[in-house]
């Protein structure tokens, strides 16, 4: 695996919706969603699946690394789950992508989200993730959090003996909806402040540096990774430091020798609004600005429902079958012009259930 470099950030307003809008018009066939080898068995019982993009092909992901991401992929998730009576399946699918995932896989990734739909009788609700701004309901499946790492298929990233490894620095931090999030970030001493804890791996010796306002659940989560790492690599050592008494002369210090990476894709809430989509052109003109109602949606049409946080697509139940598997690329359009196109995404038709969509209707 070569060295961390600086790579350029992603650009979440590029155009690259293009590739997958184009292939949606055609609408995906029942048929040739049933080709695809990675659905088979999909959705036919309770459970997380996860699949990776690779050079345009849907590969299974490990399940042993469930919650691992590299930066530079794009991923399938697709949870499956019984309704309140138990006696049917419902399916939310989820396409992640990395901040370093190229537009060829952005797209086929969205495209395949769509086949995958299909191929489960347009039953799921779907939803676009970015890498850093998940949704709750993303992260809800990963009870031991969500690790971010740098790499990827593309990069020929390959497991390798501790002896060869790479340094690479880990943050634990709390995020927005209070969990505990692991991301790899450049190695970088100005990273490193008093309120979270980090993880230096140099293969044979992994550090653990508690920053002195870090809490106690930030430390057990980093000592609960590391036991798995050593699990991994037999004669690993870990040692643990204490921030503030480690003197700059320190290994832990010396191997942090890399420039910071900016990092402005700030979250926080936009004013809520309501737009239809003229599916004619895939622009959207505004309704209502303020919170929306369900009695504000109309089955002949598409509506943007941006919450402030999440954008959800609805369809109506009348909607062509063009329009319905277009719910993707109709947000992906409104987002570009945004101030924060990194948002999730949610699709919803008309009849399906959606929580947190009916959490952002007005009462």
């Amino acid at each position: 695996m070569t060295g961390l470099v600086k790579a350029k950030k992603y650009d979440w307003t590029d155009s690259n919706m293009a590739l997958f809008g184009s292939d949606t018009e055609k609408q995906v066939k029942k048929e040739s969603a049933a080709t695809e080898p990675a659905w088979q068995g999909a959705g036919i019982a309770p459970g997380l699946r996860i699949w990776r993009i690779e050079q345009f092909q849907v590969k299974d992901w490990p399940k042993e690394d469930y919650g691992e991401f590299y930066n530079g992929d794009s991923y399938i998730v697709l949870n499956t789950y019984k309704d309140d009576d138990g006696d049917n399946l419902l399916h939310d699918v989820h396409f992640w992508i990395g901040k370093n995932s190229s537009q060829d896989e952005y797209g086929t990734a969205a495209y395949k989200t769509v086949e995958l739909d299909t191929y489960l009788d347009d039953v799921p609700v779907q939803h676009r993730e970015c890498q850093g701004h998940e949704s709750s309901l993303f992260k809800s499946y990963f009870p031991k959090g969500i690790t971010t790492m740098e790499g990827g298929a593309a990069s020929g990233f390959r497991h390798v003996t501790p002896e060869e490894y790479e340094p690479r620095l880990f943050i634990f931090s709390r995020d927005k909806d209070g969990r505990i999030a692991v991301r790899q970030i450049p190695r970088a001493a100005s990273l490193v402040v008093p309120g979270d804890v980090f993880i230096l791996d140099l293969g044979l010796t992994i550090y653990q540096y508690n920053g002195e306002e870090s809490s106690p659940s930030e430390r057990a989560k980093a000592m609960q990774y590391i036991g798995n790492l050593k699990s991994q690599r037999g004669e690993a050592t870990s040692i643990v430091l204490d921030g503030g008494s480690v003197p700059k002369s320190h290994e832990f210090w010396v191997k942090l020798d890399q420039d910071p990476d900016d990092d402005d894709d700030l979250d926080g809430d936009d004013d809520q609004k309501l737009l239809r989509v003229n599916t004619d052109t895939a622009q959207s003109e505004l309704v209502k600005d303020g919170s929306f109602s369900r009695s504000d949606l109309k089955s002949d049409d598409v509506f943007i429902c941006d919450s402030g946080n999440t954008v959800f697509v609805w369809v109506g139940g009348s909607a062509s079958g063009a329009e319905k598997r277009n719910g993707l690329p109709y947000a992906h359009n409104y987002l570009r012009g945004s101030g924060r196109p990194w948002r999730s995404i949610t699709v919803v038709k008309e009849g399906q259930k959606c929580p947190q969509f009916e959490a952002a209707l007005a009462a």
